[in-house]
């Protein structure tokens, strides 16, 4: 009787037991990842600057949302220790806070500009890192790390000094630390997004400027890559969720793109 009732329930699920950290939860790429290790039986704690990401998932006693500047030191510290004291310890961390700054060539770039992307996207990003180290360490599944990078990584593009720049710099953190953290059982690896055009970096106006600039409809433009479909946030959230997964556990230090295939990338 016990294992026709286990048989019913079916199998555990994915994440069941851990424990998540995700930036940038609020809205685009981090919060389709929350959602995801949330309905794959994780706990998650969500972090963002949008005061929007305490209620993002009202209901769930898996969730715990913080509104915090992820470029202040001691208010990332605190969401991390509000974290473990909820939940116990942290397994699991998706590295997607980040901004892309205002576009400009070298010539006309904006100092100030250049070192609040690099605020947002790399020193954030590295000083996340280095506070999560000893709690990912101490993790009985052993810790997984997954940083968002950008398809502007292997393919940068015009006006985009900063934005590529601060993620081609943390995909080097990434690496570093797969090298570094593979004695404490910890994976680290990144995944390179394009075009998803869903995420705040996408307004309808801008996406529709770009399509008319290229002669196609918006849908001709969101689905412009090699195998013509459209890249969404949960897309690349299905691919954060296989690389933090069990099915990928021999994998650390890779780069993964998530772009439907780009001509200047493969």
């Amino acid at each position: 009787l016990e294992q026709a009732k286990l048989a019913k329930a079916g199998p555990p699920p994915r994440f069941g037991g851990m424990v998540a950290v995700v930036t940038g939860a609020a809205s685009g790429i981090g919060r389709a990842c929350a959602a995801r290790l949330l309905a794959d039986g994780a706990c998650v704690v969500g972090l963002d600057l949008a005061a929007s990401v305490v209620d993002a998932f009202p209901g769930s006693a898996a969730w715990l949302g913080v509104s915090a500047d992820v470029t202040d030191p001691e208010a990332q510290e605190r969401a991390l220790l509000a974290g473990v004291e909820a939940f116990g310890g942290v397994d699991l961390a998706v590295v997607s806070a980040g901004i892309f700054g205002a576009s400009a060539p070298i010539a006309a770039l904006d100092p100030t500009e250049w070192r609040r992307v690099l605020d947002v996207n790399l020193d954030a990003s590295v000083r996340l890192l280095h506070d999560l180290h000893p709690l990912l360490a101490r993790s009985p599944v052993g810790g997984r790390v997954v940083v968002i990078g950008s398809k502007n990584v292997p393919a940068p593009g015009n006006g985009a000094a900063a934005y590529s720049a601060s993620k081609a710099a943390i995909t080097q953190v990434a690496r570093i630390a797969a090298l570094e953290w593979a004695a404490d059982g910890i994976r680290v690896n990144t995944v390179h997004p394009d075009a998803v055009f869903d995420t705040g970096l996408w307004t309808d106006e801008v996406l529709a400027a770009r399509a008319e600039h290229y002669g196609l409809s918006v849908d001709e433009y969101k689905r412009r890559n090699l195998l013509g479909m459209e890249v969404t946030s949960a897309t690349v959230a299905a691919t954060v969720a296989a690389l933090l997964s069990d099915d990928l556990a021999a994998t650390t230090g890779a780069q993964l793109p998530v772009d439907g295939g780009n001509d200047r990338v493969v």
